[in-house]
This record gives structure tokens, sequence and C-alpha cells, in this order.
């Protein structure tokens, strides 16, 4: 989920059918229902989104201190056993879906084959095919405290991300760079208006309910590992966190996903297997 911008400058959930969840003749009902139903969720998270920001025991700003977070030292400290990994992924990268393929809602970000993705965990559900062929890098991330979503992010030479916005302030968004093509200078995210570049084996953290974009200027692949954790909050906004995020697990963009997913597995794992590592 993300908020894009629309003609008009304002902020709005992005929406879209979610093939594979839904049967032909029944697309349009559903659609429908799923419009009004992000609708509703747009207004309750933009309403919790003040209660949050006042119970939040970190910072209100765009970047936070890595540091902060002492999860990080960790990741970091592992970062080669997980470029590793990925290096194997990369081998099988023309057949790595597209985001939007997994997530419909993000075709307001991506249309094309710019933005590829390999998914590990969303909200309870662990994609078991890509966590078996890195089982180091899906160790690692279970050990990270409040760990919602993991997977590695792939921006393709040229590609941009428009500027858009995280739907949900109970989460905050890390990265962590594993391939960070030349020059670093071209190949950056910005939100609210302050500029970071990636440094490969390094971490990023930030909110991503502020306005952020992204772009990959050189000509090679830009890609982290990018988790979306718990943001850590006084009671009682923890505990009513808790019960959004658990009701997300169990909602129509999640489990819609989920189905895309394993319906790329099968795909996947027939290419996999017809060319296996050296």
């Amino acid at each position: 989920m993300d908020w894009v911008r629309q003609k008009s400058g304002k902020f709005c959930l992005a929406s879209g059918s979610q093939p594979g969840l839904v049967k032909s003749g029944k697309s349009c009902l559903f659609r429908l229902m799923r419009a009004r139903l992000m609708k509703i969720l747009q207004r309750v998270l933009w309403q919790l989104e003040k209660l949050l920001s006042g119970s939040s025991l970190v910072p209100e700003q765009a970047f936070l201190e890595p540091a902060d977070f002492g999860w990080t030292r960790m990741l970091e400290g592992n970062w080669a056993t997980i470029r590793r990994e990925l290096d194997e992924v990369m081998r099988h990268r023309s057949n790595l879906p597209n985001f939007q393929d997994i997530s419909p809602d993000q075709r307001k970000l991506s249309q094309d084959d710019g933005w590829k993705t390999y998914f590990f965990f969303a909200y309870g559900f662990q994609a078991k095919g890509n966590c078996e062929r890195c089982p180091e890098t899906a160790r690692i991330l279970k050990e990270v405290p409040g760990m919602k979503t993991a997977l590695f992010s792939i921006l393709a030479p040229g590609k941009h991300l428009p500027e858009h916005r995280g739907p949900y302030k109970g989460v905050l968004r890390y990265h962590l760079a594993l391939i960070i093509p030349q020059p670093a200078s071209s190949c950056g995210i910005k939100v609210n208006g302050e500029t970071r570049h990636w440094e490969e084996g390094k971490s990023l953290v930030f909110d991503d309910t502020y306005r952020h974009e992204a772009w990959n200027d050189t000509n090679g692949d830009r890609v982290v590992l990018f988790m979306d954790f718990v943001r850590p909050l006084r009671f009682p906004a923890s505990l009513l966190n808790w019960v959004l995020l658990n009701a997300i697990a169990l909602s129509p963009l999640v489990l819609g996903a989920k189905g895309n997913y394993l319906a790329w597995e099968k795909r996947f794992e027939k290419v996999v297997n017809a060319n296996p590592a050296k």
C-alpha cells in the first residue's frame, strides 16, 4: 500500500485490481467493493496518524539514526553473507517478478519491469521457496524484532519511483544497501526534501509516511534489503498498533499478494531447477 500524489496535488491510497484473487465475471464488483474499502481505510489511517505521532518513542523526522536500533549492527555485520545469496538470486534476474505483479497497488508507482522484487516475509506470511533459496538471509531477518515485511528491492538502470508516501505510521522503513552502482551520487532517495545516497553494507532508516521518491540514474542495478518494522510506541498506542497490524495481515491487500507470489513461485521453481547453480 502506498499514498500516491494525484494531479490535484493531494495524496490518496493507491488502489488496483488483484488478479488471481477474483474470478472472471466478478472482477467489476470486487473492484467496486475494494475501492470503497480503500476509502474507508484511508480515512481511518489518517485519523490514527495523529495518535501514533504523539505516542512515538522515536523522533518525528524523515531519516532516523540506524544506531538507535541495535539490530541494524547485526544486519550490517552480515551484509556480505546476504550479498552472496543475493548474487545467486540475481542469476535469475529476468525471471524475478515486478513489484506490481506481486502487489498490484504498486502500479501507480511502476508499470514496467524496472522495479523487481524478491519477497521473504509479509505480515506473517513466509515466502517458503525464496527463504529456502536464501537460508542465511531468512535466518537473519527472523532475528529482527518487529519485522513485518522483508524483500530484495531491485531498481533497474534509469528507473525513477515518483513521489509517494506510505499509508501507515505504525511501521518504519529500513534499507540495507547490497548492490550500489557507480557513481553512487546518481543513485539516491529523497524523503521530505532530504536526499541520501546508499553505501554498500550500510543502513538507512526512514519514516515512509513522509513524501519520498527514489531513482537510479546509473547503468547498473541498485539492490537493497527492504524491510518494514514496527514503530516503537507508548502504551496504549502500541496495543492499538498491534491490533491493526494483525488486521492488515488478514486484508485483501496481503492475501492477494500472497496468492500472486504463490503463482509466481511455481513458475520460478521450474526455472531454477532447469538452471541449477554450478
